[in-house]
């Protein structure tokens, strides 16, 4: 039978010890900090929303006064979807309380995942599919959703832009009941009458 080779133990310096706690104790900070470079930041914001960045956007945030332009997907918190839209205008203060200051907190650009405790959302009110009758949102139950903040303006620019495109649309239909008599636009002459 061959004995392995027998290679004895050296005693380890004073002061080594110290040393190796320290690079351990370095490598999990360096691991720590990777992470949170790499994992979307979550802010604590009123009524125990918490609001996660996926994308920075950039600019200044909506206030109540605004109506923001988003993508949205929401969902219950087993990930089941409940509802979602593209370009969806907003009103920030037409919305449930929690989703309101979810936006207040956003900018444009910027993708984020917002979760509201049901207390800030729908609370014990159950919401049922309007055609179907099942039950989409249980009663108290928190809600998540991902958020893409398209653009925001506010609701007299809103109304601005509204009012303009009423103005064109009527520009448009008095142009064409203008262009209505003859084809090609040109009025057409009176039919002569029998004995004329």
């Amino acid at each position: 039978m061959v004995e392995p080779t027998r290679v004895p133990l050296q005693p380890i310096k004073k002061g080594s010890v110290a040393k190796i706690w320290f690079g351990v104790i370095v490598v999990i900070l360096v691991a720590a900090a990777v992470a949170w470079l790499n994992v979307p930041h979550a802010k604590k914001l009123a009524g125990g929303v918490t609001l996660e960045t996926l994308q920075e956007g950039k600019g200044p945030k909506p206030t109540t006064s605004d109506i923001a332009l988003v993508n949205y997907k929401g969902m219950l918190t087993n990930g089941k979807v409940f509802d979602q839209g593209q370009g969806v205008p907003m009103p920030v203060t037409g919305v449930v309380p929690g989703f309101s200051t979810g936006l207040q907190a956003m900018q444009a650009g910027g993708k984020y995942r917002l979760r509201i405790p049901a207390e800030q959302a729908y609370g014990a009110e159950e919401k049922r599919n309007q055609q179907t009758g099942e039950v989409v949102i249980p009663a108290n139950s928190d809600l998540v959703f991902d958020v893409d903040m398209l653009e925001f303006k506010s609701q007299q620019e809103v109304l601005q832009m509204m009012q303009q495109q009423q103005m064109m649309q009527q520009m448009q239909q008095q142009q064409q009941k203008q262009q209505g008599g003859a084809p090609g636009g040109a009025e057409a002459a009176p039919a002569p009458q029998p004995g004329q």
